[in-house]
């Protein structure tokens, strides 16, 4: 094999399945840097988003990249609720209930999916899309855009946190809520802000996992682990960790591929999240969170 195959048929696509696991990551790296638990309904919200864009797609006849916005504004608004719902109650309990608490959320919003959308593969485009040849490097245009779009809303977000208002506040929040609380920081409006981005980030991970592969009602649930593994790979709380460790995972998942069968290439992010723990339990990037 030579370095342009290992490029077309490795490289570019752990990149694209690398940037789509970044945005799953990043909105685990928020939630547990500001609330400090493991979000484990994060998959299933991804796969709300990237089917309701498949409903936005159907019933508009407008292109994927159109009914992105909209997907992300809905889940964005879908995941404030939950939080409402199912969380707020349990915010003074030990975090350990939260965490149960978001299994059965998971559990609930696929089969939302399923009795909606059902089971079956979907698509939100017919027919073979050839890739364009960039000087040897054979990509299609989705490709691109997935790692552009990956690429603009992780700097909007880094930009947000670093210089306005309530960016800041959610710094100081992660840092310490009764300090932040004393300081004047509206903890309640932080959350609101927090899960408002959060969604928007699942739909946005969802839309274009199902944009490069297939829409699968239990899509979110078998990208769960390798989100989680990018996170703590590139160190919680961190969200240019995150991005690290989602580029990682992505491209060790579709490498592996070259020296074991493509079935235990899920296996990947497993044994990836395993070595961390035991090795590196901290993360690539330790230090002060967001």
């Amino acid at each position: 094999m030579d370095a342009m195959e290992l490029i077309n048929f490795y490289l570019v696509p752990g990149i694209v399945v690398g940037s789509i696991y970044a945005l799953g990551a990043v909105g685990i790296t928020l939630v547990f840097a500001i609330l400090r638990y493991a979000h484990l309904a994060h998959g299933d919200l991804a796969t709300f988003g990237a089917f309701l864009a498949l409903g936005v797609v159907t019933l508009g006849g407008v292109s994927p990249y159109v009914a992105l916005p909209v997907a992300m504004a809905v889940t964005a608004a879908v995941a404030v609720g939950i939080d409402r719902t199912f969380y707020a109650y349990l915010r003074e309990r030990p975090k350990i209930v939260t965490v149960m608490a978001s299994l059965g959320v998971a559990l609930m919003v696929r089969a939302v999916v399923q009795i909606v959308w059902g089971v079956d593969s979907e698509t939100y485009t017919r027919g073979i899309v050839r890739p364009e040849n960039w000087f040897g490097i054979r990509i299609r245009d989705r490709e691109i855009v997935t790692v552009l779009a990956m690429i603009g809303l992780v700097a909007a977000l880094q930009l947000f946190l670093k210089y306005s208002k309530w960016g800041k506040a959610m710094r100081a929040m992660s840092d310490n809520p009764d300090l932040a609380l004393l300081s004047g920081v509206d903890n309640r409006k932080v959350v609101l802000l927090t899960w408002t981005i959060v969604g928007g980030l699942c739909a946005a991970a969802g839309v274009f996992l199902g944009l490069n592969y297939e829409l699968k009602a239990l899509m979110g649930w078998t990208m769960l682990l390798p989100m989680f593994a990018a996170a703590i790979l590139g160190g919680v709380g961190r969200v240019e960790g995150a991005v690290l460790g989602g580029l990682i995972v992505g491209i060790a998942e579709e490498m592996s591929a070259l020296f074991l069968p493509t079935e235990y290439k899920a296996a990947t992010a497993f044994a990836i999240l395993l070595l961390m723990l035991l090795v590196r339990p901290t993360g690539l990037l330790k230090g002060k969170v967001l």
